[in-house]
């Protein structure tokens, strides 16, 4: 087994340095000012002696009628009462009809986000109960446990929950919450969480950009029960460390299972080149699949150590693995000098694009490592390209994956869209939900 190789003059921590441009958090660093944006229009305080309400612009419940959660702040008139940030309040037109109940958030863009439609429902435990209970009920009834020991339980909107993320490994939750009407019921929620699940523990994880949008401090630890030393996720039979505290995301990418396995099928006999490999996710499964060589990089030094462990504990060839901790940019453009090619290339970078507002600066990022990508590819070779991104849509993304191919040089075919796992459901009235969008090319020979 070839041991991380080292491009850099130190070991980079998994949190990885600012200066980097591989660093998973850096654009969420980015998506953090100081105060909210200037231009954002603050909605008119209205009556004090009133009900606390939210009373929408006129014509501006029109997405609400289509069942879309949020609220964003030009659309308010006004808000009556004197509501504090996670407080529920009624939703009504500018006519004074009830339209949504909803959690409300001063200090963000989207200051409401959609508990219930139905104006007699009590938002208490009992409420927060059944759409736990339903999410799990959900995914159980969809078998979408029989290869995993991962799981996302809860996922935000798409469940009825806006800002809540819980995931599962094995015995253990990881909890994050984004939304400051999910803060207001965060203790409640462990309770409940702990009640249907009875993990061993429950970590919270509410560190991701999301949080400092709707003005919350970030945090960390232990909500309930006591975190064991080793957590472990198992996948299709393969064995993978999670690091809940400080790893990336809640820990590990559940929702690229499907397409690790995808990965696994079409590796046979390839040279695979693997860019922002994190813990090795499709490293494994394409050596296992019977790929001749994989060539994995990470900005993260500490990141690569799990992934060597995890490749140890699988009892694969690490003959046929090599691990490069390298900022992925300098070091697709040293293979392209070169003159290196491979026959699969996976392009799985960290979120870019985390709003709308990053998505020029994000489309020269996706862009650039897709031409390094395409140049790298042998003829007939595969291409799996991703983005994570909210802030990049699934046709945008094409289209900048297009002008990639269309400055390499190359006629690509695509074979499939990819998306997140089934345990990752998208509203279909909250299209925003369906964050992770993926093609899988081939370029001709």
């Amino acid at each position: 087994m070839s041991k991380p190789t080292n491009t850099r003059s130190a070991s980079t921590p998994h949190r990885t340095s600012q200066g980097n441009r591989d660093f998973r958090k850096r654009t969420q660093r980015e998506a953090r000012p100081a105060a909210p944006p200037q231009s954002r229009s603050v909605p008119v305080a209205g009556d004090a002696t009133a009900q606390a309400a939210i009373i929408l612009k006129e014509g501006r419940e029109k997405s609400l009628l289509r069942r879309h959660p949020w609220v964003f702040s030009g659309a308010i008139e006004r808000i009556d009462g004197t509501p504090v940030s996670g407080d529920t309040l009624q939703v009504v037109d500018a006519a004074g009809k009830f339209v949504a109940q909803a959690a409300y958030n001063a200090g963000s863009q989207i200051t409401a986000r959609v508990w219930s439609w139905n104006p007699e429902e009590a938002i208490d435990t009992a409420f927060f109960r059944r759409k736990i209970a339903t999410a799990i009920a959900g995914r159980a009834g969809l078998n979408l446990a029989k290869d995993s020991s991962g799981m996302r339980l809860i996922h935000a909107e798409s469940d009825g929950l806006p800002g809540l993320i819980v995931d599962q490994y094995g015995d253990v939750l990881v909890m994050q919450i984004g939304s400051a009407g999910i803060e207001h019921w965060r203790a409640q929620i462990a309770d409940i969480l702990q009640e249907l699940c009875n993990p061993a523990c429950i970590y919270e994880r509410s560190d991701s950009d999301s949080r400092t949008l709707e003005g919350l401090e970030l945090r960390c630890g232990v909500l309930r029960g006591t975190l064991p030393d080793t957590v472990e996720v198992i996948e299709h039979g393969l064995r993978f460390r999670v690091d809940v505290a400080d790893g990336q995301k809640t820990g590990f990418y559940l929702d690229q299972r499907d397409n690790r396995k995808l990965t696994e099928t079409l590796a046979e006999g390839r040279d695979v080149l693997n860019c922002f490999c994190y813990t090795g996710g499709f490293s494994l499964y394409a050596l296992r699949g019977g790929a001749k060589s994989v060539l994995s990089m990470d900005a993260s030094g500490e990141a690569l150590h799990i992934a060597t462990d995890n490749l140890t504990r699988n009892n694969l060839d690490e003959s046929r693995a090599e691990w490069q901790e390298a900022d992925v940019f300098v070091a697709l453009r040293k293979l392209r000098d070169q003159g290196k090619t491979f026959d699969m290339i996976i392009l799985d970078p960290p979120k870019f694009a985390p709003t709308a507002a990053f998505a020029e600066k994000a489309a020269r990022g996706y862009k650039d490592i897709n031409l390094l990508g395409f140049k790298l590819l042998r003829p007939g070779g595969l291409l799996f390209t991703y983005s994570c991104s909210g802030g990049i849509s699934e046709e945008l993304f094409q289209k900048i994956i297009a002008g990639a191919a269309l400055d390499a040089g190359v006629d690509a075919q695509i074979v499939r869209h990819l998306h997140a796992s089934g345990d990752h459901p998208v509203l279909l009235s909250f299209p925003e939900g369906a964050y992770l969008k993926g093609l899988l090319l081939r370029v001709a020979d």
